[in-house]
Order: structure tokens, then C-alpha cells, then sequence
């Protein structure tokens, strides 16, 4: 009798355990905005900070700030994901998790807009829901503004910055060429952030140390993700 292997990519989790992993990230996502909006209706004072005081807003940067950051996230990431798919899904079940962090972190610290006037202090009831389903659309953000009119409290921490971050941690592994166009996206990544006037610096700052500090509680080898590399591929079925 004959032993066919039921995956056709040995050692590599199907595309079910890919999708499963993008659903989890995206709900995540979708629940740290919720938690947003919740305390942006929180009125809170503008704050001093030393490093942004010396750095110029650059307008440019600003209007384009989500696309510079997926230029800087999206590509590193596909290669992770061809190249070692089992650290691909840890990277986004542990990405959720971070996200998650993040709105709890909002809520926490109450810090007030970076720059100009606490507009959305006030925002309740049907005008969060109303925001949520919009914020949820990713192309509201992409194409639009929606993220610049109703989040102007979500700073602590960054997401872009613990993002990128995050990715760099992941591809550590992967050897030279990717190892550093991760840092290099981060970087970048750090630059628009200040320079777009998206968050304090201590934001930048918080993202490192909360993001690397899930990265070690729940990191590659401390999710139940890589074992996924040879289930499905040891099952096979006799004719």
C-alpha cells in the first residue's frame, strides 16, 4: 500500500492556518480601535517633550504616513512569509496580541493630542460606533482621513513603531539580507512617526519595551504555532 502526503509544501502550515492567523490579527486590530475610541472622548492636555520640540513636522510625511509604513512593513513581511511560514503565523497571532496591549495601554494613560486642539473631546455613544465602522474599513484609512479626524488620543503606545519592531524581532532569524531590511524598515518607520507628529517620543519608547517584552513571554517557541510545521504533514491516507 502507498502513503500519499496530504500537504503538498512539506513543513510548511496550509493556507486554512494562514487565514486563521490573518482573521485573528485583523480582529484584534478591529478591537484596539474600539478601545480607542472609547477614551477618546476623554478630554486630555497636549504634553512637552524634548525630542519633538527639535524636529520639524513634515507635512509631506504626514499626509502619507500609513503608506510609508506600509512600504516599510507590508514587503518585509511577504518574505518572512515565504520564507519560513510557521514564524510568519507566530509573528501574527503575537502581533494581535501586542495590538491588544495597545488599546488596554490607551485607555490607561489618557495622553492628549501631539499636536493642535482636543477635538474629539466628548465623543460618545453612537458617534464611537459610527467611527468604529468606518475605522474598520481599511481603505477609510488608506484613501481618507478617518484616522486623522477620530484618533487623535490612541498614542500610547505606537503602533507603526511596534509593528515594524515586532517584524524586525521575527526576521532576527532569517538570515543577513532580511535581518536588515527589517531594521531598515523600522528605522524608517521611527522617522515618520516623529516626523509626522504621530506620537510623543516616549510612545516610540513604550512600543519597544511592550512589544519586546510579549515578544519574550509568548516569542517563537512559547505559542502552540510551530508546532504547525509538521502537523498536517505526518498525516497521511492509504489507497
Amino acid at each position: 500500500m502507498k502513503s500519499v502526503a496530504i500537504n503538498s509544501e512539506p513543513g510548511k502550515p496550509g493556507w486554512q492556518a494562514v487565514a486563521l492567523a490573518l482573521a485573528w490579527r485583523y480582529a484584534c486590530h478591529a478591537a484596539m480601535l474600539l478601545l480607542s475610541l472609547l477614551a477618546e472622548g476623554r478630554p486630555a492636555p497636549t504634553l512637552p517633550d524634548t525630542v519633538l520640540d527639535r524636529l520639524p513636522r513634515v507635512e509631506w510625511i504626514a499626509d502619507r504616513n500609513y503608506w510609508l509604513w506600509l512600504l516599510c512593513y507590508v514587503p518585509v513581511a511577504l518574505v518572512l512569509w515565504r520564507r519560513d511560514r510557521p514564524a510568519f503565523l507566530h509573528f501574527l497571532y503575537l502581533g494581535g496580541i501586542v495590538s491588544l496591549a495597545r488599546g488596554l495601554c490607551v485607555g490607561l494613560t489618557g495622553l492628549g493630542p501631539v499636536a493642535g486642539p482636543d477635538v474629539n473631546a466628548g465623543l460618545h455613544g453612537a458617534a464611537i460606533l459610527r467611527a468604529w465602522l468606518i475605522l474598520i474599513n481599511p481603505f477609510s484609512t488608506l484613501f481618507g482621513n478617518a484616522a486623522q479626524v477620530y484618533l487623535t488620543k490612541d498614542l500610547f503606545f505606537s503602533g507603526h513603531v511596534s509593528s515594524t519592531f515586532l517584524l524586525w524581532l521575527y526576521c532576527r532569524r532569517e538570515g543577513p539580507w532580511l535581518r536588515r531590511a527589517a531594521a531598515l524598515g523600522h528605522w524608517g518607520t521611527v522617522a515618520v512617526v516623529l516626523l509626522s507628529r504621530l506620537h510623543y517620543t516616549i510612545d516610540v519608547v513604550g512600543a519597544w519595551a511592550v512589544t519586546y517584552s510579549l515578544f519574550a513571554l509568548w516569542g517563537p517557541g512559547r505559542l502552540p504555532v510551530r508546532e504547525a510545521r509538521t502537523a498536517g504533514t505526518a498525516r497521511t491516507s492509504r489507497t
